[in-house]
């Protein structure tokens, strides 16, 4: 009979049920139970299967590439349009003035910030999962991109420099032809990552992200920041520096800034300042009384408009030397192939602005997704951006992805599909047909506060710093090493930096786990730390060891020195000390017989001299002296013991089990197999026995594959749980000490009979 707990309601209540059953070993539980028979299939009859199409499959595979045709049927016009219209139209407001102004971080003219403001986002809404992000421009990609075309197209390349004198005209085809150049670098990198985007959902690779931990996005997103902020510095200022792309230009940036700051122009300044103002206000109401109000105040729009307004009426550009946005053409230019020979150049960025776009959207697709209770797939999102990036490249997009700012208004407006971006790109294309001209006087510094502004979120990501301190430091470090490396190396490096810091810290962690020792708490099946625990005990002559990691060759050795330290038994050491002992003994008894050899033939001679003394004078002669000597020597030889040897050996007289609970391995390799295997043997050599507890199914197979199982090592080691090992240790026990009294006894009554 075993005390059983009941696991839920019961243990509360502190009911306990007694309960019969066996020790489940896993030979017994193999005996209970039967594989599933299963016909072996052939390689060509899997493929067969794979490439077989039906219409049940045809339909699947249409609508998870094509998520519109899944809901877009049953879309409730009475309950959603209202919602959609006003989200779409409110985002749409946002959209433009930030892809103007995320044109000049990627350093592009504004007019493609236009265009990655509309074809992205229109197609998205066909092949996008998340019913709320709003795809488009965002400040940390279009930096990135900003960051390549700017290495592969400086102005030194064009004779360009950094004086206040443009209005030559050698110096404006100067312009035009860098501008042209990086719009091919630009496209160029869009398709790559595109393309890098769609093999990757094709091929299923949405699990990429998971190496991009929220402290270390979040590091990397905050270091961006203060890139964007810092380059917007000079367009604030209307001074006139060259772009840094080299480590440390957060640094070179803000120093060229300052040696410039005599040449500060001041109405731009004014007018810079102004609109931050603005800005921060608009924020701070559309936050407060955000449930109150309708729709969010349209700051951003309203400020571009009224300043566009005052440039073009006060002509500012040719009154205070203001630099302004210049020609937007009107309509689309024609579709045309990206330069791919610049593939070679701009690989390694491509897939860094792949994989942070991917980890962007799918962040914040996680969030509305949980929040509205419906599922969205990361590989069909890679699939959305991939589409997105590969197929506006050829209409001269940039790379995009979600927007947190307009993202959090699309659904706080009340969006409720991708309806609302749809809306919001055909916004887009009105300015891009109609009324696009109208911009031209908008000066370059509106544009740059609109960026500064909505950094502000980015820049309460600080606030994570006490938070992590407080909750776990080993997250606060990979935040700051992404946010250090990021700023001072680039976002590239940083970011290459910042991902191998994450990987060293998984494998700290498993090379740093911790190690217990369990014991029960009386009266249940439950067995927990004994160190954390005053009510746990531990079995007599049982060791429950546990580590909360995996069996293999990164940290084999750990587990073993972990194992030894403890349980406080050490079989090497154990072993050196008993063959010490055995020696010292040895080397006692070769110095006994020899004294027993001297006392011997000393005793002969005197036996001699007492023969003739007792014919001489008849007198019995007893040599106490001798057999005193010779009987301590006997006794020495014999009763006593090396003390080294007694000292060694009593550790391991009190503890003959060792469990090893295996419920937190989840997997063991080669070196693992011979690392258990060594640990039994070990333990086996000095009298412990090693059995193993809580394996699943899967570790079973790898034990198995790996041809642990022998002569030595028979699967009747392995216990379905703890509880199950700790019985059979003490039925073990209990045979053990009857069968001992019995030979006690039989021991005991054989001299009576004889």
């Amino acid at each position: 009979m075993e005390l059983i707990s009941g696991e839920d309601d019961c243990l509360c209540q502190g009911q306990m049920y007694c309960v019969e059953r066996p020790v489940y070993t896993q030979e017994y539980l193999e005996d209970q139970l039967h594989l599933r028979k299963e016909e072996p299939k052939s390689l060509v009859h899997k493929i067969k299967q794979s490439c077989r199409c039906t219409s049940k499959k045809a339909k699947s595979q249409l609508y998870s590439f094509l998520p519109i045709l899944k809901w877009l049927p049953r879309y409730p016009v009475k309950e959603y349009i209202v919602g959609d219209l006003i989200s779409g139209l409110s985002t749409g407001v946002m959209q433009l003035p930030q892809g103007l102004a995320y044109a000049l971080l990627a350093a592009v003219p504004p007019v493609y910030g236009l265009y990655s403001s509309f074809y992205p986002v229109f197609l998205y809404t066909f092949f996008g999962s998340s019913r709320h992000i709003s795809i488009g421009t965002f400040a940390v990609i279009s930096l990135m991109i900003g960051g390549v075309a700017v290495r592969i197209a400086p102005d030194e390349m064009f004779d360009i420099k950094t004086t206040n004198a443009t209005n030559s005209t050698d110096y404006q085809e100067k312009i035009d032809a860098r501008d042209a150049m990086r719009v091919k670098v630009a496209v160029a990198l869009t398709l790559l990552s595109g393309i890098i985007q769609l093999c990757l959902g094709i091929l299923r690779f949405g699990f990429v992200a998971i190496y991009l931990t929220e402290p270390l996005v979040r590091g990397f997103t905050t270091a961006a920041a203060v890139h964007v902020f810092t380059s917007q510095l000079k367009y604030l200022l209307g001074v006139k520096t060259k772009r840094y792309k080299e480590p440390l230009a957060v640094i070179y940036s803000f120093t060229a800034v300052l040696s410039n700051i005599m040449t500060v122009n001041i109405a731009t300044l004014i007018l810079g300042i102004s609109c931050i103002i603005l800005l921060l206000g608009a924020k701070e109401i559309n936050d407060r009384f955000k449930k109150k109000l309708p729709i969010p105040i349209p700051m951003e729009i309203i400020v571009v408009i009224v300043s566009t307004g005052i440039s073009a009426g006060l002509n500012l550009e040719e009154s205070h030397k203001v630099a302004i946005v210049g020609k937007i053409p009107t309509g689309f230019s024609p579709p045309g192939l990206p330069d791919i020979s610049l593939f070679k150049d701009v690989f390694v960025d491509a897939v860094a602005i792949a994989i942070v776009g991917f980890s962007m959207t799918i962040s914040m697709a996680k969030i509305f997704a949980l929040k509205h209770g419906y599922e969205v797939s990361g590989n069909q999102e890679l699939i959305a951006l991939g589409v997105c990036n590969s197929v506006g490249s050829f209409f001269q997009t940039f790379s995009v992805t979600c927007s947190m700012s307009r993202s959090l208004v699309q659904e706080s407006t009340g969006g409720n599909t991708q309806i609302a971006g749809l809306l919001s790109s055909l916004m887009v294309l009105l300015v891009i047909v109609v009324i696009g001209y109208l911009f031209q006087p908008l000066p370059q510094a509106v544009l740059a506060a609109i960026v500064m502004v909505n950094l502000k979120g980015m820049f309460k990501q600080f606030a994570d710093i006490p938070n992590l301190w407080r909750t776990s430091r080993l997250e606060l470090a990979i935040w700051v090493v992404s946010f250090l490396a990021s700023v001072s190396l680039g976002l590239d490096y940083g970011l290459l930096v910042a991902v191998t810091f994450a990987i060293l810290t998984v494998i700290y962690r498993t090379q740093s786990p911790q190690y217990r020792i369990l014991g029960q708490i009386p009266n249940t099946d439950i067995y927990c730390d004994v160190d954390e625990y005053e009510e746990v005990k531990e079995s007599t002559g049982i060791k429950i060891f546990q580590a909360n990691t995996s069996l293999y060759f990164a940290n084999s050795e750990l587990y073993v020195s972990a194992l030894r330290k403890k349980t406080g038994i050490d079989p090497a050491a154990i072993l050196i000390a008993k063959r010490k002992a055995q020696k010292r003994h040895a080397r006692e008894m070769k110095k006994a017989k020899k004294k027993e050899k001297r006392a011997v033939l000393k005793l002969t001679n005197d036996v001699e001299m007492a023969v003739k003394h007792e014919l001489m004078n008849d007198d019995p002669i007893i040599d106490v002296a001798a057999n005193g000597k010779n009987g301590l020597s006997e006794r020495n030889l014999h009763d006593t013991p090396s003390d080294e040897l007694e000292y060694f050996m009593s550790p391991v007289i009190s503890v003959h089990y060792i469990i090893l609970d295996f419920t937190p391995v989840n997997f063991v390799d080669s070196v693992g197999v011979k690392t258990l295997k060594s640990i039994i043997k070990d333990y086996k050599e000095i009298g412990v026995t090693i059995l193993v507890s809580g394996c699943s199914g899967l570790v079973v197979k790898d034990l198995t594959r790996l041809n642990f199982f022998d002569a030595s090592n028979k699967r009747d080691i392995l216990f379905h749980s703890i509880h199950d090992a700790v019985v059979h240790c003490k039925q073990k026990a209990s045979s053990l000490a009857l069968t001992s009294s019995e030979e006690q006894v039989l021991s005991s009554d054989t001299p009576s009979q004889i």
